[in-house]
């Protein structure tokens, strides 16, 4: 990369693992795309070699656009060292295995009696898509080490927590962070909770500040302002307002028209149970707690104003979604600069130097959060700038929520330890205590057992 004179960075160069990728791809191409301070190159590698070179003609196009502020080369590589070579950011954003490993992931628990409603995090499906995911990580891991040592490593895939301790398990030195976009919803709902109970309109998620305390998909909130104002008697308010009814926000992210959406249901009566925030989606939150509070049946999920994503449903928008980017690539369909959600081009911006930034990020745990474990993959505020990624002290875990956090950041660290020395008897040991997994051991083993078998392609490193 070079600096000049006119506070920009060229000759940039990002690789992209998972170059394939729709969405997340696309939105990566439309943020470059505005960032006028930065330019440079994009490798993007892929097992799927054909899919990275529809996202290659599909970059490409961006630069024929009127409102194009920065030029970037895209190309195809067919190996990940050529991708990594010289990188000076890594981007990360695979599917572990396939969407019929991950039907095995969802689905075969269900025979058990077992729903979750996402399985790509804890649960009997998190836990098998650990193990699917951490060789592959490895892989990448020690890929950066050898190709590409110094550069940044921004993480999208999940299980989040386990990514980021599989690439620093491999590569100690790594400069890795994962990123979630989860907490940003919940900034949003504190804008509706202004908006509701006290009239205060267009403000932005970004001008709520909050401190963020816990683990990737269960993290917490315990303190948030608006300048100034403690918005957690406005937030309690809200949750008794529409903690029977939920909150939908707009009619057409209701939750009965989209697999991702929910009402905020499960968020408010965590709120009003311990006094912190839950900051994921409710579909991911659910996934945590006692199978008897939320998820015994597809009914009882529905009833607290979430749905069961299903691996059809997977499928189906994956198909939605080649389409478009067969669409994209050939011209039928235009690309269109809009501005994501996403913040991993402000975080190379900062981390450029070119600006200052403070957001939540998935990291080991430094002394942020004090009453978890060193070396846990904790989610809190970090700062950026200017080569530093530094976390910013959150304090310790609440104590009304402390026991059930540490639960998990020890399971974690448990099923961490297991592919890490591919030892599916560890594995089990965690598998059996997770508290959707509420069976006799006998019964958990065969559901164990039968997803092992469902996804062995995927494991063979751990059945030799």
């Amino acid at each position: 990369m070079k600096y000049t004179d006119h506070n920009t960075v060229e000759e940039l160069k990002i690789a992209y693992v998972g170059g394939g990728s729709q969405g997340w791809a696309w939105h990566l191409m439309s943020d470059l795309a505005v960032a006028d301070d930065i330019s440079g190159e994009i490798a993007l590698y892929d097992i799927n070699y054909k899919a990275a070179k529809t996202n290659e003609i599909i970059g490409n196009r961006y630069k024929d656009l009127p409102d194009c502020a920065s030029k970037w080369n895209y190309y195809a590589t067919e190996t990940l060292e050529e991708a990594l070579t010289g990188a000076d950011f890594v981007v990360i954003s695979i599917l572990p295995g396939t969407f019929d490993e991950m039907a095995v992931d969802v689905h075969t628990p269900e025979k058990y009696g077992i729903y979750q409603s996402v399985g790509d995090t804890t649960g009997p499906g998190g836990l098998m898509r650990t193990l699917r995911t951490v060789p592959q990580i490895e892989v990448i891991a020690r890929g950066i080490e050898k190709c590409c040592p110094n550069a940044w490593v921004i993480n999208y895939t999940n299980p989040m927590t386990q990514c980021i301790k599989a690439l620093y398990n491999t590569f100690p030195g790594i400069r890795a962070f994962g990123c979630c976009h989860e907490v940003f919803g919940t900034q949003k709902l504190l804008v509706s909770a202004l908006a509701d109970m006290r009239g205060i309109k267009d403000v932005h998620r970004s001008e709520i500040k909050i401190n963020v305390v816990g683990i990737n998909h269960f993290t917490w909130i315990n303190k948030a302002t608006w300048r100034g104002e403690d918005l957690l008697p406005i937030y309690r308010e809200f949750a008794e307002k529409y903690k029977d009814t939920g909150f939908n926000g707009k009619a057409e992210i209701n939750w009965m028209n989209s697999a991702s959406a929910n009402s905020s249901r499960v968020k408010f009566d965590l709120f009003l149970r311990y006094g912190a925030i839950a900051a994921a989606g409710d579909r991911h939150l659910a996934e945590f707690c006692p199978k008897s509070w939320y998820l015994t049946s597809e009914k009882q999920a529905n009833s607290w104003g979430f749905g069961l994503t299903t691996v059809d449903w997977r499928k189906k928008r994956q198909s939605d979604l080649l389409e478009e980017g067969r669409k994209k690539a050939s011209g039928e369909q235009p690309v269109v600069i809009r501005r994501s959600e996403e913040e991993g081009v402000m975080q190379m911006r900062a981390l450029l130097g070119l600006c200052d930034f403070v957001t939540n990020v998935n990291i080991p745990n430094m002394g942020q959060i004090p009453n978890l474990p060193m070396g846990t993959i904790v989610e809190t505020n970090a700062a950026f700038r200017d080569g530093q990624l530094t976390p910013v002290f959150a304090g310790p875990i609440p104590a009304e929520i402390d026991a059930m956090v540490r639960r998990i950041a020890s399971a974690q660290l448990m099923l961490a330890e297991a592919a890490k020395e591919r030892d599916l008897e560890k594995a089990f040991a965690v598998f059996v205590n997770d508290p959707l997994v509420d069976l006799p051991v006998s019964e958990a083993r065969k559901l164990f057992d039968e997803m092992v078998e469902g996804t062995k392609e995927y494991l063979q490193e751990y059945l030799k």
